[in-house]
């Protein structure tokens, strides 16, 4: 039997890089899962591929930063599936500027769905997850799973207001995991270092921008020097790890912020 078998699970931003990984993996590993994501175009294509191996799914288009539109995703998953059982918020995006450079919208843009939307996820699934009730053993009650990233560990030269979000992120999962403790839900966060993304290679690109490095310097930068492992990370294996924080072997685990960047924060 797999792992996540009769689980039911909402990934934002699954449209494409990580979210859409964790999408898959979740649907391999048994859930039903709800791909949403603003680019509802790619909400389809994702929820296709699931479908096409076999999965139970649906697309839906959110922006995470309108409350009516975040409850309205939990409201249709439950409609559908008849409960929520996993809610992972991992829709984000990162401008790449001096922390100086940065007008007033880009800093409400990056705090509004980074941080915000990733609030309103968790609310909406919290309640939806305490109205269903628990077991009675940490776990029981749902899972409720949030993207950090290293910045939110480590703030980085060029990413100084994402920095500042991810951070934010980490403090929100630790607060309302003691929160949601006594519902005898869960809530953890995971922190992806350099991944091999559409959102890393843009990364690249505007940092030399600044720094005058040629495309993809930036990151073979960071691999020679800063990872550990020698090499940029793969969306599959942040997905691996977030469908740990979906199983049952994951119960006990909760307020965490764990990184999967290849050494890169230790070094």
């Amino acid at each position: 039997m797999s792992k996540l078998n009769g689980k039911i699970a909402i990934v934002t931003g699954a449209g494409r890089g990580i979210g859409r990984a964790i999408a898959l993996r979740l649907a391999q590993d048994g859930a039903a899962v709800v791909v949403s994501d603003i680019m509802f175009d790619n909400a389809q294509k994702v929820a296709a591929e699931i479908e096409a191996a076999g999965g139970k799914t649906m697309a839906v288009k959110t922006d995470v930063t309108v409350e009516a539109e975040v409850n309205d995703l939990v409201a249709k998953t439950v409609e559908k599936f008849g409960k929520l059982d996993v809610m992972v918020a991992n829709a984000g995006i990162g401008i790449v500027k001096l922390g100086c450079d940065h007008t007033p919208e880009d800093i409400d843009k990056q705090l509004a769905v980074n941080v915000k939307g990733v609030i309103l996820c968790d609310n909406a699934a919290a309640r939806q997850m305490v109205k269903q009730g628990h077991k009675g053993y940490l776990g029981s009650g749902g899972k409720i799973i949030n993207c950090c990233s290293i910045a939110g560990h480590s703030g980085f030269a060029y990413l100084p207001v994402y920095s500042a979000s991810k951070f934010a992120v980490r403090g929100y999962t630790h607060g309302f995991a003691k929160e949601m403790a006594p519902y005898k839900i869960t809530v953890n966060g995971y922190c992806p270092g350099i991944v091999g993304t559409d959102m890393w290679d843009l990364i690249d690109e505007k940092i030399g921008a600044y720094t005058g490095a040629k495309k993809g310097e930036t990151l073979k930068a960071y691999v020679d020097s800063a990872i550990l492992a020698k090499e940029v990370g793969k969306p599959e294996q942040v997905a691996g790890y977030v469908s740990y924080l979906c199983s049952e072997d994951a119960d006990y685990m909760t307020g965490q912020s764990v990184m999967i960047d290849g050494g890169i924060v230790l070094n």
